[in-house]
């Protein structure tokens, strides 16, 4: 990679890693849920602009309902009940590992022994967090979180399976994600009502205030469209191994803003756990000299 590349890089990184702090921060007062029918009505804007990708309906669905809905609906729930936004970022690194599991099992993608390793350590990372977790984060939101992971990771093989390369033309990440995004709004909606209530929602639009627009525009704008635009263009000029592990730095940058903004410091347990786990994941991404990697890109 060039420097350039390195720079750009490290700044989508940069932003995925606030974007959780962002989401925190901008859906004080807001339901979660209606928050998530929100951000991805303003994604879907974009499908007026970003062409459609060449996949299959079903196709597009799926990863709307898994990689968008399941995956920021429970996100957004377990920030709502209190977690972290740093071990949230961290939590959410999970997906990789559960990505090579369920390939290997939908799509016959036998994993090597570094990935059966990159599990194991990702597993023992997570069980580690889990163990040894801080008293501010509840149970059922670390829960929720690891249940955000594992619906992106179905989002991943569903989009595996459809034959999406990322970073290439109009079948690339960024036009599945804008044209996937049409499905989010309305089911969110839907579930907002039931778990929500009226007039939570209707509460939560009459305080959409300044702070809500600019999480909006960040996560839907900055973090959607911008960064993927980028990491696209990233994966389209370097190998993946290259690009890859720099998504690693997300939840660091996440932890860290965290505790220099919020005073939000991990626990011990969080932080020896949170390097295995990212280990774990780097393991299972990376192409090192001793293993073979498969063709799998978690």
């Amino acid at each position: 990679m060039t420097r350039r590349d390195m720079i750009l890089a490290a700044t989508v990184a940069t932003l995925w890693g606030f974007n959780f702090l962002v989401i925190d921060w901008g859906m004080a007062g807001i339901p979660p849920l209606l928050f998530v029918a929100i951000r991805f009505a303003a994604v879907a804007v974009f499908a007026l602009v970003v062409p459609r990708p060449r996949a299959r309906w079903r196709s597009v669905i799926g990863v709307g309902l898994f990689m968008s809905l399941g995956q920021f609906a429970l996100l957004y729930l377990s920030l709502g009940l209190g977690l972290q936004p740093g071990l949230a970022a961290l939590l959410m690194q999970a997906q990789a590992v559960f990505t090579v599991v369920i390939a290997a099992g939908a799509l016959r993608e036998r994993p090597t022994p570094g990935q059966m390793f990159g599990v194991a350590l990702g597993i023992a990372g997570l069980a580690t967090v889990a163990a040894g977790r801080g008293g501010d984060a509840p149970a059922l939101a670390v829960v929720l979180a690891l249940g955000a992971a594992l619906s992106w990771a179905v989002g991943n093989v569903i989009a595996r399976r459809a034959g999406v390369v990322t970073g290439r033309g109009p079948l690339g990440a960024l036009s599945l994600t804008v044209w996937s995004a049409l499905v989010v709004p309305v089911p969110a909606l839907v579930l907002a009502l039931v778990f929500e209530g009226p007039e939570a929602i209707g509460a939560g639009l009459a305080g959409f205030g300044i702070r809500a627009l600019i999480s909006t525009v960040y996560t839907a704008g900055l973090c959607t469209l911008v960064g993927y635009a980028i990491f696209n263009g990233l994966l389209a000029r370097n190998p993946s191994a290259a690009v890859v592990p720099w998504v690693l730095l997300a939840p660091v940058v996440a932890m860290a803003a965290a505790a220099a903004l919020l005073g939000q410091i991990p626990a011990p347990a969080e932080i020896v756990g949170g390097a295995v786990l990212v280990l774990g994941v780097l393991v299972t991404n990376v192409r090192v000299p001793w293993v073979r990697r498969s063709r799998l890109v978690a």
